[in-house]
């Protein structure tokens, strides 16, 4: 499996030295940043990836920074560590969406398990926007269509129920795969759900 980049934000520039040097070890790419602040302002031009981030920095938590980032449309897969970890911050993480809250020190193998999972929920996500995206150009007799088609509908099913006629409803399918990309109908039916999800 390829790992996403990991960004890390501590202001410990210990940690920072200390979790570079293992995951490097894992051929995992990181890239540190001792400023939240500063990351922050960068975050929009980074290629999306895995972030861990301290819970308690000087100028804003991480629990601050994911909710800052999150508004600004970088809500990917965050983990939170920390050596001061309670049960009501372990508790707001996970309802702000944090996928994991992790204490200092950190063990080894439960780290790079859990960047390995948040890396996966990256993929799935980076797939499911791709998918939306692609819905979204399709016009709205277009969707209909689609929902037909992944429902397993006849071409002559769907020109019945839409009171169109068979060459019409072929001429929207393959408008529909133009856009899409394929002609498969188990893809129809997956992005057809996906559209009706977002």
């Amino acid at each position: 499996m390829t790992m996403a980049p990991v960004y890390l934000v501590d202001d410990d520039e210990g940690v920072r030295s200390a979790l570079s040097l293992l995951l490097g070890t894992y051929g995992i790419r990181i890239e540190t940043f001792g400023d939240p602040t500063a990351f922050l302002a960068r975050a929009p031009k980074l290629k999306p990836g895995v972030l861990l981030l301290d819970l308690r920095m000087p100028a804003i938590t991480g629990l601050q920074l994911h909710e800052k980032l999150v508004a600004i449309g970088c809500d990917w897969p965050t983990i939170i560590c920390t050596g001061h970890g309670d049960v009501h911050a372990c508790r707001r993480a996970f309802k702000a969406g944090v996928v994991d809250f992790l204490t200092k020190p950190i063990d080894e193998q439960v780290l790079v398990e859990a960047l390995q999972q948040a890396s996966g929920a990256l993929d799935v996500h980076a797939e499911k926007a791709e998918a939306v995206k692609l819905v979204a150009q399709l016009t709205d007799r277009e969707r209909e269509v689609l929902d037909m088609v992944g429902r397993g509908w006849s071409t002559r099913e769907i020109a019945e129920s839409l009171q169109l006629s068979p060459r019409t409803v072929d001429t929207h399918r393959a408008n529909i795969a133009q856009k899409l990309g394929t002609t498969s109908v188990a893809e129809f039916a997956r992005l057809a759900l996906i559209g009706q999800a977002s």
